[in-house]
């Protein structure tokens, strides 16, 4: 074996190592790992641009597993839609995504009967 097939081959073996690593990971671990761990895995440092993005996907993965939680509970939004403040509960059970509350916020302040409905009508896609 020349010196440079062996070069290649040792780079390979670690690469494939590395991401043997990575992926025996589970959701935890990549949720809790910083660039130090990172480094220790592989040998390779992130650098700045890819720290941004490892934190960033981990506040993304850690927002979308959070959702699996109800805000507050079936009987509070109900009375928060009769109340007039349907928006409200539509706000927070799709954390303030999308514009369903905001229809929900001009359909009240038009006039009360219409965002009560539409709160209403719309609980279906926030509680099971």
């Amino acid at each position: 074996m020349t010196e440079s097939s062996f070069a290649v081959h040792t780079t390979v073996d670690k690469v494939s190592n590395n991401q043997m690593n990575l992926s025996n990971m589970t959701v935890n671990d990549f949720l809790t790992m910083s660039p130090r761990q990172y480094r220790q895995m592989t040998g390779e440092k992130l650098g700045l641009k890819n720290t941004i993005k490892l934190k960033v996907a981990q506040k993304v993965m850690k927002k979308k597993l959070g959702n699996n939680q109800e805000p507050l509970s079936k009987g509070l939004y109900v009375l928060l839609a009769i109340l007039g403040w349907g928006f409200l509960g539509m706000g927070l059970g799709s954390d303030w995504e999308g514009s369903d509350w905001i229809v929900c916020l001009v359909l009240t302040a038009l006039c009360w009967l219409p965002g009560v409905i539409y709160a209403l009508a719309k609980m279906g896609d926030y509680y099971d």
